[in-house]
């Protein structure tokens, strides 16, 4: 697995599902959670409303994927100080998160 790297992806339901709070949301992201070391990939996004086929999981408004380098990089990226502050100043708007960490390559 060495040469893998770790995709984390979160689904954030909101409990204002309005676009603005979705917004807010996603702003935050950019704000924390980018530019970490170790980070391969970065992005942010509202669900995308106009797929609605079967297989879609709709329960979410925002989404982040953050692809690192390594699991150290990961371990060390949900202890910094940014992304300790994010968590605490957005929480009280999530009504639930969803974490899905998977190797990938």
């Amino acid at each position: 697995m060495s040469e893998s790297r770790l995709a984390h992806l979160v689904f954030f339901k909101l409990k204002d599902r309005s676009s603005e709070a979705a917004e807010a949301l996603i702003d935050a992201c950019h704000k924390y959670l980018s530019g970490h070391d170790g980070t391969a990939y970065f992005a942010a996004g509202n669900l995308a409303k106009e797929f609605e086929r079967p297989v879609n999981d709709r329960d979410f408004d925002v989404s982040l994927q953050v692809v690192f380098e390594s699991r150290e990089a990961h371990d060390t990226y949900q202890v910094a100080e940014r992304h300790l502050q994010f968590i605490d100043e957005m929480k009280d708007g999530w009504d639930s998160v969803r974490v899905f960490d998977t190797w990938v390559r």
